[in-house]
Order: C-alpha cells, then sequence, then structure tokens
C-alpha cells in the first residue's frame, strides 16, 4: 500500500476518500476542499500497485470486474471525485513519466490505417444495432444534440442539431453530396427532404451500413440516398459538399493531413464541407488508457492546432467556426438515462460487465465535457474563399424555413424510423 498511499496523499484535493485495502484495513485521504466523500473496498492486492502506477486504467477495469466496489457511494460520485482532482494526477512524479511515454507512443496509439480502421470501427458500433436504438434518440444520432433554447426535449434538441447542419450546407437540387462516417443514416436521411439531391454515405460498420440502407429503402429514397461501406480514402469523384460528423475523432493523430486532403480532393472548387468533431481546447495530448483500450481503439479528440494546420497545408480555406462548448452535457444526461432505463434488456443482449462499462463510458464523456477540456466546433471548409456566404444571415434563414417545412415532413420522416421499420426488416438489422 506504499505506492498507493502515497499517490492518493497527493491525488485527493477536494473531498474525502476512505480506502479498505485488500487486506480489510481502512485508510482515510482527505482532501483541504470540499467534494464528494466516497468509500471504495479493494478485493485484489495487485490493486494496491496497479492503482499507484496506471488509475486512469485500473479503476476502471475493476469496477467492471467487481474486484473494486463502491460504498456508501455511487459511480456518477466515485468519478466525481476522479474528475475534480484530476490536477492532482498530472502532478504526481509517476504520472508525469506515463504521460510522456503515451505522449512518444502516439502514432501507435491511435493509427487508423487502413487495415486497422475496420476493426476499430467494429470494436465500437459493431455491438449491436439493437443496443443503440435503446439508448440514442428515434432517429439514432450518435453525436451532439442541440439545446437552441435549453427547454426541448431530447428528440427536439436532436432535430435542432441536423437541422441547424442542414441550414449551413446550403443545400440545392441536383447537388451531389457525401457524408464521411455515416451512421445509422439519420442525417443523410433528413438531408433528402431538405432538396432533391443524391448523397453518399460512407461508414465502415457493417451494422451501421445495414440499417441506414434499409431506412432509406423504407422511407422511398433509396434510388438516390445510398450508403456503402468504404473507406473515405477510397472514395472518388467530385461533389459539391462533403460532410463529416463526429467522425474526425476517429481518424487519429498525425492523419489530419490525410483527412482534410481527402476533403480537398473530394469537393467542386465552388463547393464546400462541414466538419463537427468533438476537440480539446489544450495542446495536443492522448486518450486515457480506458477509452482507448475498451471503448474506442483508435479513438483521439484532436487540438485546434492539429485541426487548423492542417487545412492550411492541405490548401483548405476555413470559412466558418462555430464552438458548442456545452451542449453534449445534457445530450450524454439524455443517454445515460435511457441506458439505465434500459439496462436489464442490454444486459440480456451483451452482459453486466459491459453495462458496468458502459456506464462508465457515458458519465465520463459527460464529465470531459463539463469539467475537463473538452468541447465540440464544428467547421465550414472549402477550396475557394467565396464558395461560402460571407454573411452567417443565410443560416438562420434556412433554419426558419426548414422549421416550417418539417411539419409536413414528420410523418414521412417517421417510416424510416428503426423501431417503425416492417417487421421482416427489423429482424435483419436490430
Amino acid at each position: 500500500m506504499f505506492l498507493l498511499s502515497r499517490f492518493l496523499r497527493g491525488f485527493v484535493r477536494k473531498g474525502r476518500l476512505q480506502l479498505y485495502d485488500a487486506t480489510g484495513k481502512l485508510h482515510v485521504f482527505g482532501g483541504v476542499e470540499e467534494g464528494p466523500d466516497i468509500t471504495l473496498r479493494l478485493h485484489d492486492p495487485s490493486l494496491h500497485w496497479k492503482f499507484a502506477i496506471n488509475p486512469e486504467l485500473h479503476a476502471p477495469v475493476a469496477y467492471m470486474d467487481g474486484t473494486m466496489t463502491l460504498e456508501n457511494c455511487d459511480l456518477r460520485e466515485f468519478l466525481m471525485l476522479f474528475s475534480v482532482n484530476r490536477i492532482g494526477l498530472a502532478k504526481d512524479p509517476i504520472q508525469k513519466i506515463i504521460r510522456k511515454v503515451w505522449m512518444k507512443l502516439r502514432r501507435f496509439q491511435h493509427n487508423n490505417s487502413l487495415s486497422r480502421a475496420p476493426e476499430h470501427v467494429a470494436h465500437h458500433y459493431d455491438l449491436s444495432n439493437k443496443l443503440y436504438q435503446l439508448f440514442l434518440d428515434d432517429d439514432m444520432q450518435y453525436s451532439m444534440a442541440y439545446y437552441k433554447e435549453g427547454n426541448e426535449t431530447f428528440e427536439q434538441a436532436q432535430r435542432n442539431a441536423v437541422r441547424a447542419i442542414a441550414a449551413k450546407l446550403k443545400l440545392e437540387d441536383g447537388m451531389k453530396i457525401v457524408e464521411i462516417g455515416c451512421g445509422w443514416g439519420g442525417l443523410s436521411l433528413y438531408l433528402s427532404q431538405v432538396a432533391n439531391v443524391e448523397i453518399t454515405g460512407l461508414t465502415l460498420s457493417k451494422e451501421q451500413q445495414k440499417l441506414a440502407q434499409a431506412r432509406a429503402d423504407v422511407l422511398g429514397v433509396g434510388d438516390r440516398v445510398k450508403f456503402e461501406l468504404m473507406d473515405y480514402r477510397k472514395m472518388g469523384g467530385k461533389f459539391d459538399r462533403v460532410v463529416s460528423i463526429e467522425m474526425l475523432e476517429h481518424v487519429g493523430a498525425y492523419r489530419y493531413d490525410e483527412y482534410f486532403g481527402a476533403i480537398f480532393r473530394l469537393l467542386k472548387p465552388e463547393g464546400f464541407g462541414i466538419v463537427h468533431c468533438g476537440a480539446r481546447m489544450i495542446p495536443p495530448g492522448t486518450t486515457g488508457p480506458f477509452l482507448r483500450k475498451y471503448i474506442a481503439p483508435g479513438l483521439y479528440y484532436p487540438a485546434m492546432s492539429e485541426i487548423l494546420s492542417a487545412t492550411e497545408r492541405q490548401h483548405l480555406w476555413v470559412a466558418d467556426i462555430e464552438f458548442l462548448r456545452q451542449h453534449y452535457v445534457p445530450t450524454m444526461l439524455a443517454w445515460q438515462e435511457r441506458f439505465e432505463n434500459n439496462r436489464a434488456e442490454i444486459a440480456e443482449i451483451l452482459d453486466e460487465r459491459f453495462c458496468r462499462m458502459w456506464e462508465l463510458w457515458l458519465i465520463m464523456g459527460e464529465f470531459a465535457m463539463r469539467h475537463g477540456s473538452h468541447m465540440v466546433f464544428s467547421t465550414l471548409v472549402s477550396p475557394t474563399r467565396d464558395a461560402v456566404p460571407i454573411s452567417r444571415d443565410y443560416m438562420l434563414d434556412a433554419e426558419r424555413d426548414l422549421m416550417k417545412r418539417e411539419k409536413s415532413w414528420n410523418k414521412k420522416l417517421a417510416r424510416s424510423l428503426p423501431k417503425n421499420l416492417p417487421k421482416e426488416i427489423a429482424e435483419k438489422v436490430l
């Protein structure tokens, strides 16, 4: 316990931690400031040194495996103690050394090459379409909702998000669009209602591709909205618009030139693209070991400096940047609530250990946005200086128009929702 006690004395500056070690002995670590008051019990002696060396990996795993149990507190309180004391973690001498090693290995940790990317995507997205249906909104948007007024329902906030994206794109009949990272097709299907456009959605997830195409066919737009199982780097052709919503996180450090180079190559000179992504407001770093190993291999939230330097090297004009700082907090809270409401069914599909892992992921994601350095940005890029209107007024006008038009779309769009798919199709893709 010597190493762990030394570490925890420096780490717990806010709140109090009562820790029962694997022999049953109680240790109390109290901070100098108010904060969460939690009790942990360790059941495996190896955790005494594992927690001291790499707590960001071994603490979540111990919770998943049951070798660490929480007493008189819940998971949220445990993670809150960790979140509010992150500065103490960064100051620990051992952690400083480990972080330097991680930075040296960054190129390998976040390597989403053509050969490795499908495996990384399958790890996260091919778990089960039914899983995602049980905690996402009705349209299965796995991205930030937009709480424009602050009092919207979750479904309304997700509709706000796709509407805002559509408004920024300034679509016209006859345009060709490619969506890099199409998810389960919700955004592309929405865009198909905005204008008579041809859309190609790209994904490396077999489960996403099957469900997205089924939805397009049921909606009656399968002739002009196609979803392909393809890496964006292999896509050819020229497009009026490129759309990429929260896919850049899966590109990987050191591959931003490859990504923005592909956008430049795919866009017509007068076209433009939207890149919407989770990012960090601090210098380049690494992804925590728990997320990297168990949740999404290859995942990395880039620094703005990494993104903007890549657009410069790839000769793209950055026509607009919007920073969306806190909308992800209520989004993650909504996912947590829906996950817990359907936890028993999810445990039957996967297992109890998975549920513990996913609960960790959802709360950690919320705290990264609430207390940490993470945020979301949305940028418009183009090969040409004047492809995007000089004033943002067009976006606001388009949003108002879309809100009016949606009233006549709702019944038609509802037919494409996963829960309303014909039974014979739903059995194949859910």
